[in-house]
C-alpha cells in the first residue's frame, strides 16, 4: 500500500483506540481537531450541550460539505490489524468514514479545492441531538449545497432509507383479585391493541417497499392471580410514510385505557439521497443524520465497510476498501462542485 494509505490506516488505528461511546465524544473530538488543523483546515467546536461539541472544520466558504458521527455504541474495544482489514469499535461505524473524509480533503485542498467543509457530530447512535443542533444552528459562512453522510455501505451508493417512528404504548388498569369481576386489566388491554397493530399495513413504497412494525419489549402486571394495573409496549415502526399517517395508524386501536407516548423522539420520514450519474443505488433500512439536517444540502450516502459488522463485536473495515473510497470521495467532490 502506498504511503497515503498507510498514514490513512494509523489515522484510524489511533483514533479506534480513543474511547467515544455515546455521551463521552471529547478525547476523539479533540484528535479529530488537531488533525484536520494540522491539514491547513480552519477548526471550530459548537457546544451541544455541556460537555459535548460538534466538530466543524473548513478551508473556504464550503459547498460540500463531508459529515459522519463523532460517538460508537458501546462497548468499547481496541484495535487490532491483520494483512487485510482494521479491527476495532469504530473501525467502520464511524471512524473509518473520518479517516476516509479527512484524507479526501487533504487531497482536495492540495489540489486548490477549498469550497469543502467537515462536520462531525455527537449522538447520532441515539438521538442525532448534534446533527439537529448544528441544523439550527447553520450561519455564515457555511452555504453547503451538497452534504456527504459517511456509513458503511460498502461503498455502494444509496438511494434512500426508510424513516422511523418510536413509542410506547401505556395501558392503564384497576388492579384487584383475579377471581373477582374487576378491572379493566391493563394487559388484556395492551394485547387487544397490539394484536390489531400486528394486523395493520405500514404503507408501502415505490422506491422503500413495505413499512414494518416491531414491538420490542413488552412488560406489565406483577403476578398470575393479580388483575394489572399497568401495562407497556415499545414498538417502532420503519415507515415508508410521513410520521403522521404513522401515528394515525396507531391512534385507531388505543381505546379509551390505552395512550400513546412518543417521549420526545423526532420522527421522521424516509430520506431520498443523490445518486451520481450512472451508479447503481441501494435502499437500506438503517438510520442516519440525514433527516436532521435538511438545511444542509442535497445529501448523499457511502462509505466503506459492511453495516452487517457495525455494532458487532467483530466490527471491522478493509484496507482495501478505505483507499478505495478515499478516491471516490475525491471523484465525487471534484464532479458536484465542478456543476455547483
Amino acid at each position: 500500500m502506498a504511503d497515503g494509505g498507510e498514514s490513512l490506516v494509523g489515522d484510524l488505528v489511533d483514533w479506534i483506540e480513543i474511547p467515544s461511546v455515546t455521551g463521552e465524544e471529547g478525547d476523539y473530538g479533540d484528535a479529530l481537531a488537531r488533525r484536520l488543523a494540522a491539514a491547513g483546515f480552519a477548526v471550530e467546536r459548537q457546544e451541544v450541550q455541556p460537555g459535548r461539541c460538534n466538530l466543524l472544520a473548513r478551508a473556504g466558504v464550503p459547498r460540500l460539505v463531508f459529515c459522519t458521527h463523532l460517538d460508537t455504541v458501546p462497548p468499547f474495544f481496541g484495535s487490532r490489524l491483520d494483512a487485510d482489514f482494521v479491527h476495532g469499535r469504530g473501525s467502520c461505524d464511524a471512524k473509518g468514514q473520518a479517516a476516509v473524509m479527512l484524507e479526501a480533503g487533504r487531497r482536495l485542498l492540495a489540489e486548490g479545492e477549498e469550497r469543502i467543509g467537515f462536520l462531525f457530530t455527537v449522538g447520532e447512535e441515539v438521538d442525532s441531538i448534534g446533527a439537529a443542533h448544528a441544523d439550527a444552528a447553520l450561519a455564515e459562512p457555511w452555504a453547503p449545497r451538497w452534504v456527504v453522510i459517511g456509513e458503511p455501505t460498502d461503498n455502494r451508493f444509496v438511494r434512500g432509507h426508510k424513516g422511523i417512528y418510536a413509542a410506547t404504548l401505556r395501558a392503564r388498569g384497576v388492579a384487584g383479585h383475579s377471581s373477582q369481576d374487576c378491572g379493566p386489566s391493563a394487559v388484556h388491554e395492551l394485547v387487544r391493541c397490539t394484536h390489531g397493530l400486528l394486523g395493520e399495513s405500514w404503507g408501502e413504497h415505490p422506491v422503500f417497499g413495505r413499512g414494518t412494525l416491531n414491538l420490542g419489549e413488552i412488560t406489565g402486571g406483577v403476578a398470575p392471580n393479580v388483575v394489572a394495573e399497568s401495562a407497556s409496549a415499545k414498538l417502532l415502526v420503519r415507515t415508508v410514510e410521513e410520521p403522521e399517517r404513522i401515528a394515525a395508524r396507531i391512534n385507531r386501536h388505543l381505546g379509551e385505557q390505552v395512550t400513546l407516548d412518543d417521549g420526545g423522539y423526532a420522527a421522521y420520514a424516509p430520506v431520498e439521497f443523490h445518486v451520481p450519474d450512472g451508479a447503481q443505488g441501494d435502499v437500506v433500512a438503517f438510520g442516519t443524520d440525514a433527516p436532521h439536517m435538511p438545511r444542509w444540502g442535497t445529501p448523499l450516502l457511502f462509505g466503506p465497510g459492511s453495516i452487517r459488522d457495525a455494532h458487532t463485536a467483530h466490527e471491522k473495515v478493509s484496507r482495501r476498501e478505505l483507499e478505495e473510497s478515499v478516491a471516490q470521495h475525491v471523484r465525487v467532490a471534484r464532479e458536484l462542485l465542478a456543476h455547483g
